[in-house]
């Protein structure tokens, strides 16, 4: 979630770990020959600018294209609603050989039941293999915005430049694309929706990205097979939402053909990570955290339990990207509490803490690779080591296949390998063993 995006401005570790009984896959860092492939190479040199009035749009993110129809309540998971052709748009630059389209989907709310509406992006590279023949890989990015326009069906068409989820998925998308793989990307609700969105509340995320998977299957112009295979990708905020895509897949979307997940830096226990922000480099997105869960679990009344200030933080984060969440490091989170009670034990908040812990939900029967550093080896490191240790076991408990790559995050690798450093800590690493379970 918040680690990564953080990482890219502030070199924020993420924790990670090693599970004793596994055996380690030794990471491999991509060259730079492989993020800057053939097919990169070639979107780059075919790229046109745009013109001021698109750049000028993709800022209002005032796109008409988000209004929602009525829903009858009769619409299955994953029914499209609507489509929209577009054009990629990063920091004013149109990349070649890349078909876009805006997706709007039946999702459900966090009881898997109540229709709900979702936006997202897919993008399909134009390389010469048939859609058709294409793989599609779920992609849930390092998203933890709670306010609106924030999230990726904005990002990638111009608008919200500046949000690290999305500058720390270019390493990745650029390894996808040069294999082919169209990708899917959920924004976890409709990215218009001026309330705030619900992204911390881990089913809810992994019924947006299940249904996105969905619809964008079953999305005629764009030409997938229905039955293609898949990969879920999820790091940081998105990598929560994709473990939970994993342990419901079996049951809540069982005719995907999923083949493997890849869960990168992810929150296992929202409780421990708020320990551990608390007060840190990453205090304000801890405190996002809180914002981002109220939303699906409305007992917790946020503000009820607020100061003053905190109030006045709370309400001006819930309307902001992420970036605005860097504007409260080393703060005490008591500290915006009327109690002056840390937010980890305020029992108002139990029941959402407990319903986003990982490994409980059920069994993934795709294999799954988890991929964190490999201790708690920096004073910035917010998520502990041990709870992806934790979260490896409980998935070999149920029987599932678990591949635990421990990689190297600490400070002395960030000063002498800062490449092989980012490239890992934003999951570029992963790539090969993701393909490697494709038939």
């Amino acid at each position: 979630m918040r680690y990564l995006t953080a990482a890219l401005a502030v070199t924020l570790l993420v924790g990670g770990a090693g599970v004793a009984a596994a055996q380690p896959v030794p990471p491999r860092t991509p060259g730079l020959g492989e993020i800057f492939n053939g097919f990169v190479v070639g979107s780059l040199q075919g790229a046109t600018p745009g013109s001021p009035e698109e750049i000028f749009h993709g800022l209002l993110a005032d796109d008409p294209f988000y209004a929602e129809p009525p829903l009858t309540g009769t619409e299955r998971p994953g029914t499209l609603l609507k489509s929209k052709k577009v054009d990629v748009l990063f920091t004013g630059l149109k990349p070649a050989n890349l078909d876009a389209y805006k997706l709007m989907y039946v999702t459900t709310g966090l009881d898997g039941v109540t229709p709900e509406i979702s936006t997202g992006i897919l993008m399909i590279p134009r390389d010469g293999q048939p859609v058709a023949q294409k793989k599609l890989i779920s992609y849930q990015e390092a998203n933890d915005s709670v306010g609106w326009s924030c999230h990726p069906s904005t990002q990638w068409t111009g608008g919200a430049p500046f949000d690290g989820s999305s500058w720390s998925a270019l390493g990745p998308l650029a390894l996808m694309f040069g294999k082919g793989y169209a990708v899917m990307i959920s924004d976890v609700g409709n990215d218009a929706d001026r309330a705030p969105h619900g992204v911390f509340a881990g089913k809810y995320a992994a019924h947006t990205q299940l249904d996105g998977a969905r619809a964008a299957l079953n999305f005629g112009e764009a030409g997938l097979d229905p039955a293609t295979q898949m990969a879920l990708f999820g790091i940081a905020g998105g990598g929560v939402g994709a473990a939970f895509s994993a342990e419901l897949q079996p049951t809540y979307a069982p005719e995907l053909n999923v083949k493997s997940t890849v869960l990168e830096g992810m929150v296992v226990d929202q409780r421990n990570f708020l320990r551990v922000a608390d007060g840190s480099i990453g205090s304000g997105f801890g405190f996002a955290t809180l914002l981002g869960l109220e939303p699906r679990y409305p007992e917790m009344r946020v503000n009820d339990k607020l100061n003053p200030l905190g109030r006045a933080v709370a309400d001006f984060y819930r309307t902001q990207c992420q970036d605005a969440y860097f504007t409260m490091p080393f703060v005490p989170l008591h500290a915006l509490f009327a109690t002056g009670r840390s937010p980890a034990d305020e029992p108002d908040f139990q029941r959402a803490f407990d319903d986003n812990l990982l490994g409980r939900s059920g069994a993934p029967t795709s294999k799954v690779l988890i991929a964190s550093c490999a201790a708690d080896d920096s004073f910035m490191s917010l998520v502990p080591a041990q709870d992806a240790r934790n979260l490896a076991d409980a998935y070999r408990a149920q029987g599932t296949d678990v591949t635990y790559q421990p990689t190297d995050c600490g400070m002395l690798t960030m000063l002498t390998d800062l490449y092989g450093w980012g490239t890992d800590l934003f999951g570029m690493q992963t790539i090969d063993w993701l393909t490697a379970q494709f038939d």
